[in-house]
């Protein structure tokens, strides 16, 4: 899908290629080590939100970069990565900008539980202009970070149970935030969380956000 000359390829999970005519840049990907990828769709800039399965996948990440790629990586995360990783991490606000390759990116706080008071997650959640487009990437949380004055166009949100964002949650989100696109990630055969809900919901209460499933 094309939105404002970027194009958006929803791939496993919590995956993701963001992709102009100068940069490809992907979050989270996953499912790719088996593909084919077009020098074409080689990255310049990866951003890996959480260590576990769904959100960082080696093969993949091994597939898909190039040379000098950049890849972003959770302080706290176990992994080794060879070439130009760099280290970050989220707090409860905005941890300051990073501009890589002409990408401006904020670091921002994911959450692992939220049933009393939040508790903050050894991953991440990004914040990252491209293009013409701003796009907010949640990772994997129950809620959203502190986003201050930030307003996404695009907000790519984890949609689930217990560790992820509820349907009455996001509901809540998409209403503060509103943005132009919401685009739902995380459900499926591991997530109970019934889709169609999702979607009449946010069409009801937020009808001028347009909810991308791919």
């Amino acid at each position: 899908m094309t939105i404002n000359g970027v194009l958006i390829r929803k791939l496993e999970y919590a995956g993701f290629m963001v992709k102009s005519d100068e940069m490809v840049l992907y979050i989270d990907p996953n499912g790719l080590g088996n593909e084919n990828i077009p020098e074409g769709d080689m990255a310049d800039l990866i951003l890996i939100t959480h260590e576990n399965f769904g959100h960082c996948d080696p093969d993949s990440i091994r597939k898909i970069r190039k040379s000098d790629c950049t890849t972003l990586i959770p302080e706290k995360m176990g992994l080794q990565f060879r070439g130009d990783a760099r280290r970050v991490m989220g707090g409860d606000s905005l941890t300051g900008e990073l501009s890589i390759k002409g990408v401006d990116i904020e670091v921002l706080a994911a959450y692992v539980s939220c049933k009393s008071n939040r508790t903050l997650s050894k991953g991440v959640g990004y914040f990252f202009t491209f293009g013409h487009l701003s796009i907010y990437h949640a990772g994997h949380s129950c809620d959203i970070a502190d986003m201050g004055g930030l307003s996404p166009d695009i907000i790519m949100l984890p949609i689930g149970n217990e560790q992820l964002i509820s349907v009455q949650k996001a509901e809540d989100i998409i209403t503060k935030l509103a943005p132009d696109y919401v685009i739902p990630m995380c459900y499926g055969d591991t997530n109970d969380v019934d889709i169609s809900e999702f979607v009449k919901s946010i069409k009801s209460k937020c009808p001028s956000s347009e909810i991308l499933l791919f």
